[in-house]
């Protein structure tokens, strides 16, 4: 295990063993640069390296959980572990998400009046227009030529134009949106991070407003129409409920898709078999969701406790490293190999939480995954990194590629 030496801001109740130096903003756990930039692999050695839950000094000072019981055990016990606020380090006045800052049984009644847009029926409803952009998207990128940045061309349009047209945002300030998330998830700046979520508030309040003189079939005129117990949301509930879903529908699906498209350039006899084999795509994309998730999940201690033989305190925050909870070998036997055969009890994970804050739109999320791969090889035959290509990507809260440069051959 690493040792590290006690910085004067490590608290009283944080006892040697369990600190460790760690960066969730990038440090020798995220990897480095280049051919084989792999974060998630890097990532995974604080399974062997780590205390399963332990205290690092940085960014403030927090605790970090690791392994897949402990983190469903936090995520699930808001009355030690609130969602109430979830930036690290802490900043004055953090951003407030609806439903997820909401802790239970309070944020249930968001949750349901959000479900019937993210229902399984629902999502069956929207495949049509799914597939419609994957296809779209994917000949536009191919008609360039047998290169194609697959992050810039394909993964970070297409998952935004579903949601876009979803909420029903104006399509044209599809780059523009997309640019916020990417800079919003980029830094944890506190002056930054004020200007960032006053400028995305403030969009989403003037879409509202043409909904509410224009109303139409989408999710912002439905959030216009939100009852709970009876009473209309205020415009600051529907504007912290849109805050979430735009930050959400920009980011998490894109750089899943990049993560598991990147390791399927790597993977020929993969790439044969999903491409003869359409049906087998479905476990692919759960293999894709269970190695590559991307959105770390904070907490904060509600109240003074002893919980796992760890004192915490009040005000403590607490890191879920949720992109790495599938790649626990406590839980998933050979949980470093990629394996879409893999038997349902070695496939669990929690990339997308679980309990009462269980992503609503995961259903969607997977449902882009795979028509996209379905889409994908109706037109490419094989493809691969393009040689020479130095791969690098964003830590933080939310991992992502800043590029993939893929060669392809085409149909």
């Amino acid at each position: 295990m690493q040792s590290v030496s006690l910085p004067d801001h490590v608290p009283a109740h944080v006892p040697s063993n369990l600190v460790f130096d760690y960066d969730y903003h990038g440090d020798r756990y995220h990897g480095e640069g280049g051919a084989e930039a792999r974060v998630h692999d890097s990532l995974q050695r604080l399974h062997n390296d780590a205390p399963e839950i332990f205290y690092t000094p940085k960014n403030g000072g927090h605790w970090v959980v690791r392994s897949f019981n402990r983190i469903a055990d936090v995520v699930q016990d808001p009355e030690h572990f609130s969602a109430k606020e979830m930036q690290i380090p802490r900043i004055e006045n953090p951003p407030y998400f609806i439903p997820l800052n909401v802790d239970p049984p309070n944020n249930l009644p968001y949750r349901q009046a959000l479900m019937p847009a993210f229902s399984p029926r629902a999502i069956r409803d929207l495949e049509e227009k799914i597939r419609f952009w994957a296809a779209k998207i994917i000949d536009d990128a191919l008609a360039k030529g047998d290169d194609v940045d697959f992050m810039a061309e394909i993964s970070s349009i297409f998952p935004v134009s579903v949601f876009m047209e979803l909420m029903g945002m104006p399509m044209e300030r599809l780059r523009e949106f997309r640019g916020l998330s990417d800079a919003f998830f980029s830094t944890n700046d506190q002056n930054r991070i004020h200007e960032l979520s006053a400028q995305i508030i403030g969009i989403m309040t003037e879409i509202l407003m043409e909904k509410k003189e224009h109303p139409q079939d989408d999710l912002m005129s439905h959030i216009l129409n939100i009852k709970i117990k009876g009473e209309p949301i205020s415009l600051e509930e529907m504007q912290n409920m849109c805050f979430l879903l735009f930050l959400g529908g920009m980011d998490t699906v894109t750089n899943v898709t990049g993560f598991s498209f990147r390791q399927l350039a790597s993977m020929p006899e993969l790439q044969q078999r999903l491409a003869e084999n359409p049906e087998d795509i479905s476990k692919f994309t759960d293999e894709g969701v269970r190695c590559f998730g991307v959105i770390s999940n904070p907490r904060i201690v509600a109240k003074d406790c002893e919980m796992f033989g760890i004192q915490f305190k009040k005000d403590d925050m607490v890191l879920c490293l949720l992109p790495i909870s599938g790649r626990d070998e406590s839980v998933n036997k050979n949980a470093a190999d990629f394996d879409i055969d893999r038997p349902k009890e070695d496939a669990q994970t929690l990339t997308f939480s679980k309990g009462p804050h269980l992503c609503i739109g995961h259903f969607l999320a997977r449902t882009e995954i795979r028509v996209l791969t379905e889409e994908w090889f109706k037109r490419v035959k094989s493809f691969e990194l393009v040689p020479g290509t130095e791969l690098n990507f964003r830590a933080g809260f939310a991992l992502a590629y800043n590029a993939l440069p893929l060669r392809l051959t085409k149909r």
